[in-house]
Order: structure tokens, then C-alpha cells, then sequence
């Protein structure tokens, strides 16, 4: 059975059991751990949740618009079917509009209608965050430079926080930084989360850095390795809670989760920009994904 499995439902017991009911800027409470993580070996099993169906497609596509593609441009992703971003594209006008929860300057958070303006020369994107961040400093070739002409560099991190473009970001990154080590021909990766949804993004983020880290090792000549999670603020929108039960419970009644999957790489890519970044995404393929059915979860922006 999916070893993922048992990590993740554990997780959304934890949430429900331990963790505290807070506000944040998006006006929908969460229930909240301060910190959470978790290591899984991506050579022996590909993390993908089997509770609950995760399209890997669209997670792949996201992931390559980071690091491959470096766009900021939410067409980009519009333009191969995935409509995940678009709640934080910036307007034809150059505004950004939003109602989120914001300080009062007492300490409280009061309901406010957000009308911010970026320019239009950021009309349809998200600001200076995620891919634009990637292409701007290079992370993804000096990462691939290091892993394939000096494998024992323990300098190998990408960061996506960066403070000087917070301001002019949509949505400063969640998944903000990994570092990067080759130990015994194989490649590892440990990744940090400073806030986590964990019932919309952590399957998905999941996923797609195992993908990111076989692709990586694929091109470099290595083998893939563990990844390890760590997150800051993991939660669940209390609008969230029922599908968060029906996973539960899904997981409980089969006695943990199905068999997991094998990811194919199309062995034939030996550069990580020749990767297929086409709506049909066509060098990843999920081989004898079973899954228990799709579960629907509200965004709160």
C-alpha cells in the first residue's frame, strides 16, 4: 500500500485532532499545526496519494512553469488546460483585486477589499514570484551546473523567497526553498513550506518535486533519492473539513491506501529543458495509478 498515504491521512488526523482554529487574510478560518514533517524515498515509491485522485498532469505543468518554462505568465498555464492560478492573475488594467482579511493596526484582522496596482506591463501574471524569481537569478541551470560538474557542492539551494520582489508579488511563494545533495549516486532533496493547504496543495507540491527531483537525476546521471518535507503552518480551511473526512474515512475502511504507482520518464530526454511542456505532457506518464475517486475542495484566496 501507498507508504504516502499512511503520511498524509496521519497528517489530516493530527490537523483535526491537535491542531487550533485561527484567522488568516483570506477571511475563512483554519484549523492549524504550527509545524509539520515527513521523508519519503522517491526510489522506492512515488509519492502520489491513492485516498483521493491527484491529476498529474496538471501538477507536472505547474512545476515545469517554474522551472523550466521560469513564467510568470498564468496564459502560459491557461493555454495546456490548468486554471489553478487564475484567481491571482493580475488584471488588463494592472490591478489586482481581492477581499482578504487584513491588520487594523490593533493587532485585529478586518474584511477589506483589495485594488492593488502592479502596472499593466503585469497584466496576466502574478508579479515577480515563482517562475519569474527562478528566471531572474537562474536557479534551475546553476542547480543542474552543480549537480552535474561538482555533485559534493552543500551549496545547492534554490530559493524562491526573496526579499526585495515580496512587494510585487500576487502571491510570495509557499514552497519557497530546496536544497539539493548527491550522497551515494543518488539524488536527494529536502523542501520547505512556509504555509501549507494541505488538502489542495501538499499532494500536489508533493508530486511534482518528486517529478522535478527524477528529472533532475535522470539528466544529471544520477538515481533518485529521499525527499524530505518540512512545513511551517500546516492547515486545513474549515470549509475544507468534510472532504478532509471523507478522505479519512476512505483510508480507514480499505486499511490504508492502494497500491502505489510507478512513475515513467521518457528515457530519451537527456536535457531537463527538452522535458514535454505540452498540454498532453508527454515524456511523464503515471503507470497503474488506482485511486479511490476524486474529492473536491474549495480555494480560499
Amino acid at each position: 500500500m501507498a507508504k504516502f498515504d499512511d503520511i498524509y491521512c496521519g497528517l489530516l488526523k493530527r490537523i483535526l485532532g491537535e491542531g487550533r482554529e485561527v484567522e488568516n487574510r483570506t477571511g475563512v478560518n483554519t484549523v492549524k499545526l504550527p509545524s509539520f514533517g515527513f521523508s519519503v524515498d522517491v526510489g522506492e515509491e512515488f509519492p502520489i496519494l491513492t485516498t483521493k485522485q491527484v491529476f498529474i498532469r496538471q501538477a507536472v505543468l505547474e512545476m515545469l512553469w517554474f522551472y523550466q518554462a521560469q513564467s510568470n505568465d498564468v496564459r502560459w498555464l491557461r493555454e495546456r488546460g490548468v486554471r489553478i492560478w487564475d484567481e491571482w492573475e493580475i488584471g488588463e488594467d494592472g490591478y489586482w483585486n481581492a477581499v482578504q482579511m487584513v491588520p487594523d493596526g490593533s493587532g485585529r484582522l478586518v474584511k477589506k477589499q483589495i485594488h492593488k496596482y502592479f502596472g499593466v506591463e503585469w497584466a496576466h501574471t502574478i508579479g515577480t514570484a515563482y517562475g519569474w524569481i527562478v528566471r531572474k537569478f537562474g536557479l534551475t541551470q546553476e542547480l543542474i551546473s552543480k549537480l552535474k560538474n561538482n555533485p559534493a557542492d552543500r551549496r545547492m539551494v534554490m530559493s524562491l523567497w526573496q526579499n526585495d520582489y515580496l512587494e510585487t508579488a500576487v502571491l510570495p511563494s509557499c514552497v519557497w526553498s530546496s536544497e539539493w545533495d548527491v550522497t551515494d549516486g543518488k539524488l536527494n532533496a529536502w523542501v520547505h513550506q512556509r504555509s501549507c493547504d494541505v488538502p489542495l496543495g501538499l499532494p500536489f507540491n508533493v508530486t511534482q518535486y518528486a517529478v522535478l527531483l527524477m528529472m533532475l537525476a535522470q539528466v544529471c546521471g544520477l538515481k533518485a533519492g529521499t525527499l524530505d518535507w518540512s512545513i511551517k503552518d500546516a492547515h486545513i480551511y474549515v470549509n475544507q473539513i468534510d472532504g478532509v473526512k471523507e478522505q479519512i474515512r476512505r483510508y480507514d475502511e480499505n486499511g490504508g491506501g492502494l497500491d502505489a504507482p510507478k512513475l515513467w520518464l521518457n528515457p530519451d530526454v537527456g536535457d531537463f529543458f527538452d522535458f514535454d511542456n505540452s498540454a498532453e505532457c508527454r515524456d511523464v506518464k503515471l503507470i497503474d495509478y488506482k485511486h479511490m475517486g476524486k474529492i473536491s475542495f474549495p480555494i480560499s484566496q
